[in-house]
């Protein structure tokens, strides 16, 4: 009978029935093991520390990033419905009913890659009925649809027609500003959705909500030319917004077969279909960008030069973009890297493209951001006679995707080896040379 006591068998009963706790749930499980599959076709040793807790931290990850299966609008709206007298057929004492939420922040799981992508949303709505919503419960609706596997449109179209269900407003107007990551930049999307009143994007009731997000449009041109944040970084359709759909997207090869079957399993385990036709695909999609950060082993060959004069001049590179993958969650992070070091006068500088060649050697993999911030500084100190500074600045998509959901935050790391770990001076004179580059 002692076999099972608490310590060994933590469950709690809920209306009869035993709840497991989240790492028991064969959901948690099934996502665990599919990661260690990939882990593995990664050429990773996955009971290397740092990356033995990171199956569990995917699985944690993946299930809190999609949610929004289990829940539904109706839990958020109908407690938080207030009376609000001088309401009538969207009217509000005669100025007109319109309330607008702008610049909530959510992320999604793209569909079509299963990476994060970035959504501010904006919704006005005219209350009717003489009743109003409460405001922090338009994010929550929000939420439910954006943790979900999604795509922009679909998107706001749900978050639309879900507000119009259970608000029954005169009409809701949702207005969704996307950015999906790219190891060359970002594909940027607007994309809008009407109901009642804001059924045609051509009435007052658009003009007004528009304005009122301050978007400085002309009534008489179309939506690609109003609005400033339409325009696309890459030359894609909204229809295929995910850079992974644009490029060529051929089957991996049959050794990976087991990957693609663990990536299916991970759908299954969140609750989607995987023969759903936006989903198909889905799986080499995803392993194609994970295969990008396989841990490969090969010297790097770099031309040491000495530097023998003792007038020395500081020399900079700046503003080296990188992309990598954090090792705890398999999530990307982004941002640049600047490396300084010391140059004696008459001496060739390091040619950036060796410096932006280290930079993605050690941004391409598996990584943690100290540690890619030192290996650039060790890697590069040989080559200039130990006087180096590196300073990464980076984005991680772990700090939005998860629930601490930290929007704009960055993280800084620095590296300094020789006279830099040393001279205050040195560090500092960098460090503004820095700020002057921004």
């Amino acid at each position: 009978m002692n076999t099972f006591d608490k310590e060994h068998f933590n469950v709690e009963v809920k209306n009869g029935c035993f709840d497991l706790p989240f790492e028991l749930q064969p959901e948690t499980i099934a996502i665990q093991e599919a990661v260690k599959v990939i882990l593995k076709g990664l050429n990773e040793d996955i009971n290397r520390e740092g990356i033995k807790r990171t199956p569990f931290r995917v699985a944690k990850a993946l299930r809190q990033g999609t949610r929004g299966y289990k829940q539904k609008v109706k839990d958020f709206v109908q407690s938080a419905l207030f009376p609000e007298t001088g309401l009538d057929d969207g009217q509000a004492g005669g100025v007109g009913g319109l309330v607008v939420i702008r610049d909530l922040d959510h992320y999604s799981y793209c569909e079509s890659c299963l990476l994060p992508f970035k959504v501010k949303c904006h919704v006005g709505y005219v209350p009717s009925g003489g009743r109003v919503l409460g405001l922090s419960k338009f994010s929550r609706v929000a939420d439910v649809f954006a943790k979900r596997l999604q795509e922009p449109q679909r998107l706001a179209e749900e978050i639309c027609s879900g507000l119009q269900r259970w608000v029954e407003p005169s009409g809701v107007a949702v207005v969704l500003q996307c950015s999906h990551p790219h190891y060359d930049g970002f594909v940027e999307a607007t994309v809008t959705s009407g109901s009642g009143g804001f059924e045609d994007e051509s009435s007052e009731l658009w003009c007004e909500f528009l304005s009122l997000l301050k978007f400085k449009l002309r009534r008489d041109v179309s939506l690609e030319d109003w609005c400033p944040f339409f325009k696309l970084r890459r030359d894609v359709s909204l229809e295929d917004w995910c850079p992974f759909v644009i490029e060529n997207s051929s089957k991996v090869s049959d050794a990976d077969s087991e990957m693609v079957a663990a990536v299916v399993s991970i759908l299954k385990a969140l609750g989607e279909d995987p023969s759903r036709k936006e989903l198909v695909s889905t799986p080499t999609r995803f392993l194609k960008w994970m295969m990008k950060f396989q841990n490969v082993n090969f010297e790097m060959k770099l031309n040491r030069y000495d530097c023998k004069l003792k007038e020395r001049k500081l020399s900079c590179e700046t503003n080296i973009q990188f992309w990598s993958m954090c090792e705890h969650h398999l999530l990307p992070f982004y941002g640049v890297v600047h490396v300084g070091y010391y140059c004696g006068d008459g001496l060739k500088p390091l040619e950036r493209s060796l410096v932006e060649s280290v930079v993605k050697f050690y941004g391409f993999k598996l990584q943690v951001q100290e540690r890619m911030t030192r290996q650039i500084a060790e890697t590069l100190s040989p080559q200039v006679n130990g006087d180096v500074i590196v300073v990464a600045e980076a984005e991680h998509t772990c700090m939005i995707s998860r629930g601490i959901e930290k929007f704009g935050s960055s993280t800084a790391t620095v590296a300094v080896l020789g006279r830099f770990s040393s001279d205050l001076s040195a560090r500092t004179k960098f460090l503004e040379s820095i700020q002057k580059t921004e």
